[in-house]
């Protein structure tokens, strides 16, 4: 019995063989990707197609069995998913960006998992997608599947950007909107710029943020403004 189907079958394994593709591509998790390829075919919670594209994926992670090899790798993980908006594999960076919400949906996501008994490493973040595979993972298989169509928008998101750009990375983001009782759908993707490049700021005494300006790299007038004289009145109230 399939786990798309009304009674769905525990995809535990698959769940979290799937946050392990997404992981960091360190020397432990290319030893294990046999591992992970066995399970996926021995849980069979995903339809053949799928299956073919993340062996795809694991083989080419296999691949890297030289050094250099398996620096390219890790390269092109973080080139991926650490340096553009579209791909984070944070969750609130699709949903709350830099907004305050993003603090108050951090706790409330760490709090449920505190309650199934799960606590994050320091320095791990909630809302990291391998972090929240984990824990749907210990969810019996219907809340499971409800879980992952709250989030079948931002996977469908994650997963047009990942083929946007090529990469065997979006047949993980496929899996999950597969599990979750949804198919994947053309959606237009914003150009962004990277991360770093985002958050950088501008040189001291540099002219402020070039972007502010009206003619950057060019002298800025300076405008000299006569000080009112002082007045009694209270700010906001007309006589």
């Amino acid at each position: 019995m399939s786990f798309l189907n009304t009674t769905p079958k525990l995809a535990t394994k698959t769940l979290r063989v799937l946050a392990r593709l997404l992981s960091y591509p360190d020397p432990t998790l290319r030893k294990h990707l046999p591992e992970l390829r066995d399970a996926l075919r021995m849980e069979a919670a995903l339809s053949n197609d799928r299956l073919l594209e993340l062996e795809d994926l694991i083989g080419w992670m296999s691949a890297g069995t030289g050094v250099q090899d398996a620096l390219d790798i890790e390269e092109a993980y973080v080139e991926l998913f650490d340096r553009g908006r579209a791909t984070s594999l944070h969750l609130f960076e699709h949903v709350h960006g830099d907004s305050r919400d993003r603090g108050p949906a951090m706790i409330d996501l760490a709090q449920n998992f505190e309650k199934a008994g799960l606590f994050l490493a320091p320095g791990e973040m909630p809302d990291y997608l391998p972090v929240v595979l984990e824990y749907t993972s210990t969810q019996p298989p219907k809340e499971a599947r409800a879980f992952l169509n709250e989030m079948a928008h931002i996977f469908n998101a994650i997963f047009a950007a990942l083929q946007q750009r090529d990469t065997r990375y979006a047949s993980v983001l496929g899996a999950l909107l597969e599990l979750a009782g949804e198919k994947a759908k053309a959606v237009k993707v914003t150009p962004d710029e990277p991360i770093d490049e985002s958050w950088e700021e501008p040189g001291a005494f540099d002219g402020c943020s070039t972007k502010g300006q009206a003619n950057p790299n060019q002298p800025q007038p300076i405008h000299i403004v006569r000080k009112p004289a002082p007045s009694n009145k209270l700010p906001g109230v007309t006589v």
